[in-house]
């Protein structure tokens, strides 16, 4: 298979891992997952990389002493499947030092806001107490912080009058499945260079819409 070869770390149903076995399944996508990793034995998204004939395995981050120990184990596995870019699909673990650092400008991570925004856990209930009117999502290199590093791409996504942290969630859920193909795609075709910690992209242009709220 040409293009360039993925790793993808999970933790749970994998809807982005989805996202990506989808854009992968288009003949003129330049990518395609070698491996999926899940820290969880019980992850659903073991399932979606199976039914698309995709190799997965465990690493359960339990059977480690230390966060370095199983960055060890997965960097294994990932060199190991020639995975040159690495994608978090909500893995829910904090990466070593050395495993940050091995891969560093190859390793990539979907958050749901716009970062910097509402880094960590609970962002969209953060968004609603804030009661920002816009939030979204962001894929971004990953460095040693939490949901720090060069932006590649974000969405941004309305907050609705009622919303609850749920109903915001599946909305930019949807964006987020949109984005990280996308980001992916940049990466894949060189279009994406990282110059003091500022994600650079070649032959890009931004839209003119402005999205306002409320309207």
């Amino acid at each position: 298979m040409a293009g360039l070869t993925l790793a993808v770390l999970i933790s749970g149903r994998g809807s982005n891992l989805q996202s990506l076995i989808d854009a992968c399944t288009d003949l003129a996508f330049p990518a395609f997952i070698a491996l999926v990793i899940s820290n969880e034995p019980d992850a659903k998204g073991l399932e979606r990389a199976a039914a698309a004939g995709i190799a997965n395995q465990v690493i359960n981050h339990r059977d480690y002493p230390t966060k370095e120990a199983i960055g060890d184990a997965l960097s294994r596995a990932i060199s190991d499947s020639g995975a040159e870019l690495v994608c978090l699909a909500g893995f829910m673990r904090i990466l070593s030092h050395d495993f940050v650092e091995q891969w560093r400008d190859r390793l990539v991570n979907i958050h749901p806001s716009l970062l910097p925004a509402f880094p960590g856990l609970h962002a969209h209930k953060r968004a609603l107490s804030a009661g920002v009117r816009v939030t979204g999502c962001t894929v971004h290199f990953v460095r040693e912080g939490v949901d720090c590093g060069p932006i590649i791409a974000q969405a941004a996504v309305p907050v609705h009058s009622g919303d609850t942290a749920e109903s915001l969630a599946d909305r930019v859920l949807k964006a987020e499945h949109r984005i990280y193909p996308l980001a992916v795609r940049l990466i894949a075709e060189g279009r994406v260079s990282v110059v003091d910690e500022t994600a650079l992209i070649a032959d890009s242009a931004a839209p003119e819409i402005v999205l306002l709220n409320p309207v």
